[in-house]
């Protein structure tokens, strides 16, 4: 088992997980892409080269770039991941005894690479040659009996390295309850990843790692909002400070809203010391310090409300975190803001990958000192996600080697 971990967000990138874009998105139609939770239809060529634009941009400044669909094949080539891999995408209720028996053995008989591809592209109901019954009559043709997966390229949501632990994530959209199942069977059951230990789980309370930010050694911040629960961040507190992974949680309300869907969609780090944050919420963003209570039987302490700059600065025992804001007025902000420019990729201190179409934002970053590596996102970005959401870092160094 190699090492892994991270405990911020700027140290030097070594290792990084990434979903290249494959057949689960030529399954978006302008009739399932909202239930998809995609806002377009992307051209998949060509979300498929910009995917690779990025790889490349991090082989580039020495990363290891690992493949989700690769690890889940490898992984799949065991006979007790496969077995949970196939009743876990079975256990739906709207297949019903006779189609259910048949995709078992339909899914056991495919080769892993196979297996793979129907586990995030999915089955169509028009796609099965047995298993006819009720449920296959009164279904429509193109009605998916497994749905595709299009969201798996923003591997951020589904784990988080904290330290030397991974954070199973639950996912609180069904479109994406599946995503989380997957991640978890590649590290618990792959040779690479076998005996990590975990904390968290998808059948726990909701949090997803787009809301989660390694502020510094010990400080995480954690959004809540439409994806991430206030009973998850409780759980996920209790959790860092048993294990001795943090002393400090922030739990930062955001909005609920689709523009703001997670807390890495208004701010994120660059440098140990600065944050670039959409000006909009800047000074209304909030945090709740929660720290463990000094009984020591698990229960916690919960500041008061501070504005979420001071408080993060506070925990991250830093004089200030310097924030660099997204465009230069309000109307270049929010469209930058739509577009990812605060979702960037620290690779190391000062230096960021961000999708090269917001300007104002990238010129800001240069002026604060921040090397910018530009990639292109026009497609990619179709389901909201910047550089930050499409990568979960699995390695990086300490700030201490930075």
């Amino acid at each position: 088992m190699s090492i892994h971990g991270a405990d911020s967000e700027v140290g030097r990138l070594e290792t990084v997980l990434l979903h290249r874009p494959g057949n689960e998105l030529k399954r978006l139609t302008p009739r399932n892409n909202d239930k998809l939770l995609f806002d377009g239809i992307p051209w998949v060529a060509r979300a498929q080269e910009e995917h690779d634009g990025f790889a490349q941009a991090l082989r580039d400044r020495g990363v290891e770039v690992l493949y989700l669909t690769e690890l889940l094949t490898e992984t799949l080539a065991q006979d007790d991941a496969r077995n949970h891999a196939i009743t876990t995408a079975l256990a739906g209720l709207h297949l019903g005894d006779t189609l259910r028996a048949y995709l078992a053995r339909y899914l056991s008989e495919a080769a892993p690479e196979e297996l793979t591809g129907y586990l995030t592209a999915g089955i169509r109901n028009d796609e099965v040659r047995g298993g006819f019954g009720l449920v296959t009559s009164l279904l429509a043709s193109d009605d998916f009996l497994i749905d595709p997966l299009p969201n798996l390229l923003f591997t951020r949501d589904s784990s988080v390295w904290v330290r030397d632990r991974v954070a199973i994530t639950s996912l609180a959209m069904p479109a994406r309850s599946r995503e989380t199942q997957l991640t978890e069977l590649i590290y618990t059951e792959h040779p690479r990843f076998r005996g990590s230990r975990t904390i968290h789980g998808w059948q726990y309370e909701h949090v997803e790692g787009g809301d989660v930010l390694l502020m510094a050694p010990g400080v995480i911040a954690v959004g809540v909002g439409e994806r991430t629960t206030p009973a998850g961040v409780e759980r996920f507190a209790r959790q860092v400070f048993h294990d001795g992974l943090a002393h400090t949680v922030l739990a930062v309300p955001i909005a609920q809203e689709r523009a703001t869907m997670h807390l890495d969609t208004v701010c994120t780090m660059v440098d140990v010391d600065k944050i670039v944050m959409y000006p909009a919420v800047a000074d209304t963003l909030t945090a709740y310090a929660v720290t463990p209570d000094s009984d020591g039987d698990g229960a916690l302490s919960v500041a008061g409300a501070e504005p979420f700059l001071v408080a993060a600065a506070k925990a991250m025992e830093i004089d200030t975190l310097h924030q660099i804001d997204t465009g230069l007025d309000p109307v270049t902000a929010e469209r930058e803001q739509w577009d990812d420019g605060n979702n960037t990729l620290a690779i190391a201190p000062r230096v960021a990958v961000a999708y090269e179409r917001n300007v104002e934002t990238n010129a800001r970053l240069e002026e604060a000192g921040i090397e910018v590596v530009r990639i292109a996102g026009s497609e990619l970005g179709s389901g909201r996600g910047g550089p930050r959401c499409m990568s979960c870092p699995v390695e990086r160094a300490p700030l201490t080697e930075s």
